[in-house]
């Protein structure tokens, strides 16, 4: 990929990913719940408040009105700006290294720059996936926290669990991040060129990072899924006196729980939602990044 200063890459990868939140949100919504729906509860032994994407969607504006759609969006907002302003930066440093260029090198720069991002942005997750778990108690799934606004959510778990609080539940996200990440930005680059050596489109038409996308984003959905459901099982779990989790122990004990009460299937709950959310974002974050390296550079150029 061509490239532009590690610190325009943050700007733009956090602005990317932000702009694709605000579209994305709702779909977030909606997963959060099925995913929490049943939880640690064989199939067919608890009632199915939402069923399939569209089912759900008119469930959640009925319980929590239009606005329902857009919960724990500032949260969504802030988490996407820190964990992918800093996933695009390191990504951007290795690939100025030269590690790209080595072999599997993209896949090890995208997975480390995940990480590092997944815990910086990991308290913002915690809160918007507790938020967007939040409804009427007819339509609840999961843990209900009862917080009131991304600050107050923030300043109630630092009150209540102290700063280690804040990072409950990073064992999950960082790894969630890590294959995720991988997988975006190795498929993507990889993908991208690819469609550019066919010659099907101009070289510089944003249809070519917009194939790039939509072929990354199966990846991403394919193995991030399993990781993304634990992850939300880990932060909206709740938590004792001493902060730990009443439900799971870890990444590796939810994943042991989920596959023996619930069946391996369960890993991929809301696969559908996972994918029409994950999907687009990876889609519209992958275009909007790509394209705003383009005016990058083209400043660059005119600046020289």
């Amino acid at each position: 990929m061509e490239t532009v200063p590690p610190a325009v890459d943050l700007v733009l990868g956090a602005s990317a990913c932000c702009l694709a939140c605000v579209f994305t949100n709702p779909l977030e919504v909606v997963k959060t719940r099925l995913q929490l729906q049943g939880e640690l509860q064989a199939r067919g032994t608890y009632p199915r408040l939402y069923r399939g994407f569209v089912a759900s969607v008119i469930a959640v504006a009925r319980a929590d009105g239009l606005c329902g759609l857009q919960k724990g969006l500032a949260a969504g907002l802030l988490y996407q700006g820190l964990m992918n302003g800093v996933r695009f930066y390191c990504y951007s440093l290795a690939c100025q290294a030269g590690l790209s260029q080595q072999p599997g090198g993209t896949v090890v720069a995208g997975a480390v720059a995940g990480a590092l991002g997944a815990f910086v942005g990991s308290p913002a997750y915690l809160v918007k996936t507790q938020l967007q778990a939040q409804t009427v108690a007819a339509m609840a799934v999961g843990h209900q926290h009862h917080h009131q606004s991304l600050l107050g959510a923030l300043e109630t778990i630092w009150r209540q669990q102290g700063l280690a609080g804040l990072w409950r539940g990073v064992g999950g996200a960082v790894p969630r991040v890590m294959v995720g990440s991988a997988a975006q930005l190795a498929t993507f680059a990889s993908a991208k060129a690819w469609v550019q050596e066919r010659q099907w489109l101009p070289e510089d038409s944003w249809l070519v990072a917009l194939a790039g996308g939509m072929i990354s984003s199966v990846a991403v959905v394919a193995v991030m899924t399993p990781f993304d459901v634990v992850s939300t099982r880990l932060y909206n779990q709740p938590v004792d006196g001493a902060g730990r989790g009443k439900l799971y122990g870890g990444l590796s004990d939810c994943l042991v729980k989920i596959w023996r009460q619930e069946g391996p299937l369960a890993l991929y709950k809301g696969l559908g939602p996972v994918y029409l959310r994950l999907g687009p974002h990876t889609i519209l974050s992958m275009l909007f990044w790509d394209e705003l390296r383009k005016l990058a550079r083209r400043s660059q150029h005119q600046g020289s």
